[in-house]
């Protein structure tokens, strides 16, 4: 289904996605100062809220939430942008463009639903209509989408939290996890309900587009890249008998990790670096070509 979604759609997929998301927090950020300073409360009039969308016809809400910042001091905002733009490009290479914008806007739509569910079950059982959701939604839940994928995607990479504690994603995803279950808890369900959307796109996704099966079509077409770019040629058919012979057929050029010493990893060859040049999944995006 997404490889039939994306040869009819795949042309309108917004390259570099991440950058207009980046762009939009920080028009978010602005705006808050903007009302901390005047006292204009301007991201009320832009939150997610189904009593508004409904009752007074303010259908720009559907997409205004977007641009609301969780609330943070400037240090960590500056931190968080370019902690999320990293993992945004890193996404957008390994699923490609099609799909990392299927999984943001999936996940965008997936909680405007929530939040019409939400309103409409509080009207259903109370029977009071009035704004009450849209305090729960902002850019923190693109953030956890974008995070968990990225962490299911490279559970082995390695990050430096506070710029010193070296940790790796998949131990970062299972902490984020513990201290969202706890804010659930505190909060109540209606938060609960926020942060199952944001899960739910990413389970749905994650097991679409990252642990699908590859069709016929598709190891057809990557062996005709493999023979395309030389990756089959004699001289490497050559390098990989003496690495199988060596008990091992993938090795990291930058750290020299092999599939056997770390079977977790991921190995691909560059594309872009000339000659057979093979790096596990936490060098592929960070290596220097070498021409």
């Amino acid at each position: 289904m997404l490889d039939k979604l994306e040869r009819k759609l795949g042309k309108y997929a917004l390259p570099h996605l991440i950058n207009y998301l980046i762009i939009g927090y920080a028009i978010g950020y602005l705006l808050q100062g903007i009302q901390q300073v005047t006292g204009w409360s301007i991201l009320g009039l832009m939150l997610l809220e189904p009593y508004y969308i409904i009752h007074q016809f303010q259908f720009w809400r559907v997409i205004t939430w977007v641009l609301i910042p969780p609330p943070t001091n400037i240090f960590f905002v500056i931190i968080m942008m370019y902690f999320y733009w990293q993992l945004g490009n890193v996404l957008e290479q390994t699923w490609g463009t099609f799909r990392f914008n299927l999984y943001i806007f999936g996940g965008i739509l997936i909680t405007v639903i929530a939040a019409f569910i939400m309103y409409g079950a509080v009207y259903l059982f109370t029977g009071f209509a009035m704004p009450f959701v849209g305090v729960f939604f902002s850019t923190y839940y693109i953030n956890m989408s974008i995070f968990l994928a990225f962490a299911a995607c490279y559970p082995e990479m390695e990050v430096r939290l506070y710029f010193l504690i070296p940790i790796k994603m998949k131990w970062m995803a299972l902490v984020y996890l513990a201290f969202t279950i706890y804010d659930v808890i505190q909060v109540g369900w209606f938060y609960g309900v926020a942060v199952a959307a944001s899960l739910l796109n990413f389970v749905i996704f994650y097991f679409m587009i990252h642990k699908r099966r590859l069709s016929p079509k598709e190891r057809a077409r990557q062996a005709r890249w493999k023979a395309a770019t030389g990756y089959a040629n004699s001289g490497f058919r050559q390098q990989s008998q003496q690495q199988t012979r060596q008990g091992y057929r993938h090795k990291c050029a930058i750290c020299g990790r092999t599939d056997v010493t770390n079977p977790e990893l991921e190995f691909r060859y560059c594309s872009k670096c000339n000659g057979n040049y093979e790096y596990c999944n936490e060098h592929l995006f960070t290596h220097q070509h070498v021409q």
